[in-house]
């Protein structure tokens, strides 16, 4: 039996590892420092595509050989892209403009082959509806502290699960990693996860 490539994951997100793990998927972490910073002009799928790639090829770098998986997460209301919070009371704001909306999630996913330089990075929507949020519902969940470190203010896999009314797409796409587009890209990179 062929074994897998080695694989590193270039974030630093419990979630993705959680998920990885969930795959059975033997990797390392090598979270990617990169500029985060929205380029003029850039529509958010190519700033979510930027991202991914720049984490891939920064890691490949550190790395220098194995399977680079690498993503970013953002939230779209509007055409304006909610990023982290920088505070709790920009979580706020976030969470208010998202009470009662559907916004989109978009999780821009690349697959690096360090050794070779081989890359493929594709898109996973996710349609996200919020009830309608009191004010002190929204204080609430921002005192828990979760939405400080997720695009957006929210983390549907936590307590943000409860302001969610519907979901329309990959759920995994809003936690941060779309796993079947994800099997499908490490397959075309000689990772088999059925094995």
């Amino acid at each position: 039996m062929k074994k897998n490539p080695f694989v590193i994951l270039a974030s630093a997100s419990p979630r993705r590892s959680s998920l990885l793990r969930q795959l059975g998927v033997q990797f390392t972490t090598a979270p990617a420092d990169v500029d985060e910073s929205v380029c003029p002009g850039e529509t958010p799928e190519q700033y979510a595509g930027r991202l991914s790639l720049d984490k891939a090829r920064a890691a490949a770098v550190t790395a220098g050989e194995g399977i680079v998986i690498a993503a970013d997460t953002i939230v779209i209301l509007k055409n304006e892209i909610l990023g982290k919070p920088s505070n709790a009371q920009d979580a706020v704001r976030m969470l208010s403009m998202l009470s009662g909306k559907t916004h989109l999630v978009m999780t821009a996913l690349t697959v690096l082959d360090a050794a070779t330089g081989k890359t493929m990075t594709r898109l996973s929507r996710t349609k996200v509806t919020f009830h309608r949020l009191t004010a002190e519902e929204i204080a609430s969940y921002v005192r828990t502290g979760e939405p400080h470190d997720k695009a957006g203010a929210y983390g549907i896999q936590g307590k943000g699960a409860l302001l969610v009314s519907r979901i329309e797409g990959c759920y995994f796409n809003v936690v941060g990693l779309p796993l079947s587009i994800l099997g499908e890209m490490l397959e075309e990179f000689g990772v088999s996860l059925c094995d």
